[in-house]
This record gives structure tokens, sequence and C-alpha cells, in this order.
């Protein structure tokens, strides 16, 4: 996944259109890919990532410019001060936050009354054309492995939950669109192989299955995925992007 990710990114931070010289919260940040593209896009006063994984946060330091810093925190608890922020955002990475509102609100918090929250996530039940048929291919083998795909876990990555989760941290001027990228791959092999990596719910599952029931998936995934006379493979990734504004004396002063 971590392929696609700056794609998305740049498209994402496009789509907000910030001035340059604003301080940014990048919440849930793991290997700061999106505090990255912030840097070098959208050229903030300050960033600071936060995530709770050490490993994401010392990767994330290791290539951050001068403007930007990382923190090892909780995103339901930020160690910031209340409205000190100008724009927070999230990066693929809502949908992992045990309670997703709770998570915005706490990130509206943090921001300055007309401040922008804004964030988004894959499209795991119909955008990720990759993971569709992995999933797909999996329950025609093993119809158990349904509960594992994110597609039905992750209810909360389409626009009108994103919408409500926005709207329940009683933000206003919430806006949704959807942001898609080429995913290419050389060969069914660069597609396939990732997923017998051993980390994330698809990898994980098909890690753990039986060499003859892992042949019979990937024989399946093989029969679903389109390919091009060469043997490469051209398919696309959706994610869905939702922002809104922080109410109160600022925001009422932009309208």
């Amino acid at each position: 996944m971590g392929r696609w990710s700056r794609l998305v990114a740049e498209e994402f931070t496009a789509w907000l259109h910030c001035p340059a010289g604003l301080r940014y919260l990048d919440v849930g940040c793991g290997t700061g890919v999106l505090s990255a593209v912030l840097a070098s896009r959208c050229h903030p006063r300050l960033t600071v990532g936060i995530d709770r994984s050490d490993a994401f946060v010392d990767a994330a330091r290791s290539a951050a410019p001068p403007s930007t810093h990382f923190v090892v925190a909780d995103a339901m608890s930020l160690p910031v001060r209340a409205e000190a922020w100008d724009v927070a955002v999230s990066g693929l990475a809502l949908n992992f936050f045990p309670a997703p509102t709770a998570a915005v609100a706490e990130m509206a918090r943090a921001v300055r009354p007309g401040g922008l929250i804004a964030a988004y996530v894959w499209d795991y039940a119909d955008g990720m054309g990759f993971v569709r048929r992995f999933w797909d291919a999996a329950t025609e083998v093993d119809p158990s492995a349904a509960a594992l795909d994110e597609g039905r876990r992750f209810t909360v990555c389409r626009p009108e939950p994103l919408r409500a989760v926005w709207a329940g941290a009683g933000l206003v001027d919430v806006a949704t669109t959807s942001i898609e990228v080429p995913t290419d791959f050389v060969d069914f092999a660069d597609l396939s192989e990732p997923f017998l990596a051993g980390q994330g719910p698809a990898p994980s599952w098909a890690a753990a299955l039986a060499p003859a029931e892992r042949d019979r998936v990937r024989d399946a995934l093989g029969a679903a995925v389109p390919r091009r006379p060469d043997g490469s493979l051209s398919l696309t990734a959706r994610a869905w992007a939702v922002r809104g504004r922080k109410g109160g004396r600022a925001a009422d002063r932009r309208r």
C-alpha cells in the first residue's frame, strides 16, 4: 500500500489548497509521507506528526525537513494546546482509530476557530482494485475470510460516513471528494507476492494458509485480474477525502 500513498497525498494537499506559512498537525502520521508532501507543496511554518508507533516515528524522523517534527503519542489524546494550529490532517489512518468521531473532535480541539480539519482513507469496499480482487479470491476459496475484508470492516471509508463523522465532531463547511491513482504492476508476481509478506490483514491471512490453499487463492486472483499482452497489469486505487472547518468567531468573519 505504501507504493501509492505519496501519490494520494499529493492529490489531497492540492485539494486542500492552503496558503504557505501555516501550522499543521499530521495525526496518525505513520512514516511521514503526508508530512513530507506538506513540506514540499504547502511550505508550512511548522508541521508536527503524531503516531503511536515508535518505529514509524523513528522512520519519519530520519528524513524529516527542518520545519517538521514527530512525536510518539495517541491520536485520541493529542499532546498539544487547544486552538494552537491552523490545519489538522490525517492520511490513511482514520479507519484505524478506535473512535473516529472522537479523534476528529480532538483534532478540532487543537485547531483555531476557522481552521481546517481534513483526512483521506482508502475506499476498501469498491475503489481498491487489487485489494478488492484479493478478498474476492480469498472468500471464493474460504468464505470465512470475509470477516477480515477491510471493505466490510472499515465502514467509515465512504463519503456519507465521513461526512457524518465530521458533522458529529461539530465541523462546518464539510466536503468530500474522491482521489484516484494508478496502481501499475510489472507482472502478476509484482501484485501477488506482497500479499505473502505477513504484514496487514490480507498478507497475515494469506501467510497463515497451507501451501495448497495459498496456491488456490493465487490462482483465483490470477484469473480475476486483467493483464496486458506483455504480462503487466494496470488497476486503480481510490481514496475518499473529507474536509471541514472549526466554527467560531474566526469562521464567522471568514463568511
